[in-house]
């Protein structure tokens, strides 16, 4: 306990907490997209603990796991089952809903619902972070801990930044789901079995191409899933 306390009260170890702290938020911007695209449906009391909740759980479990992520990271399909979640959370988030019939912009209601969405999709884009973050905590869970709960808050306020434009201009909001699928493609592009597949080419090439496809699956399927529900109600 007590080598704890001497380790809080050396520069040092706050000047990991701020790398940790700036290197979260740099890493973040597409984690801000997605916590507001999946909470701007829910009733204005309930939108900043579903901000909360949802990134405030994925931060505790990636905190839980971060001694197995650097292993788990060159598992191969791990990150093929990751990019695929994202490309369904992302395409979700442009489908048409029961409430969505006067073609207002898609939305996610239910509270729980929306912090699972923040919970996974953090997760799953975070996987990379972690392992930047968890090279300058160094196994320091006290100092990892912190950096990322101090982070949080920011993360969160960018969030309602974001949000705030969205509610303002709805066009953006596939925008942020492109985003999703430009980062669902990165991910996919960089998975050991990917990588293998397409070891003739250049990496970088491999994965500018996965990432204008995977933009343009999500924009795609969300936009022929939108117009195909519209069409059934016209018909009805």
């Amino acid at each position: 306990m007590e080598s704890v306390s001497a380790e809080m009260m050396s520069p040092g170890f706050w000047l990991s907490v701020l790398q940790v702290i700036w290197i979260n938020i740099l890493l973040s911007g597409d984690n801000a997209v997605v916590i507001a695209l999946a909470c701007r449906g829910l009733p204005p009391r309930e939108r900043l603990w579903g901000m909360i909740v949802g990134a405030g759980f994925a931060s505790v479990l990636l905190i839980v796991f971060t001694g197995l992520i650097s292993m788990l990271m060159t598992l191969p399909y791990l990150k093929l089952v990751g990019a695929i979640a994202l490309f369904w959370i992302a395409i979700k988030l442009l489908a048409p809903q029961a409430h969505d019939a006067e073609d207002t912009p898609e939305a996610v209601q239910d509270f729980w619902r929306a912090v699972r969405i923040v919970m996974i999709a953090d997760i799953v884009m975070s996987l990379d972070n972690v392992i930047a973050v968890a090279a300058v905590a160094k196994g320091h869970y006290i100092l990892l801990t912190i950096g990322l709960a101090v982070s949080i808050p920011m993360v969160i306020a960018g969030s309602a930044i974001i949000l705030a434009m969205l509610k303002r201009f709805p066009v953006l909001v596939w925008g942020g789901a492109g985003i999703l699928g430009w980062v669902a493609g990165d991910i996919f592009a960089r998975d050991p079995i990917v990588l293998g597949l397409f070891s003739n080419f250049s990496p970088e090439h491999v994965e500018l191409v996965a990432q204008i496809i995977g933009a343009t699956i999500v924009v795609g399927s969300g936009y022929g899933w939108r117009r195909g529900h519209h069409v059934l109600l016209e018909e009805a």
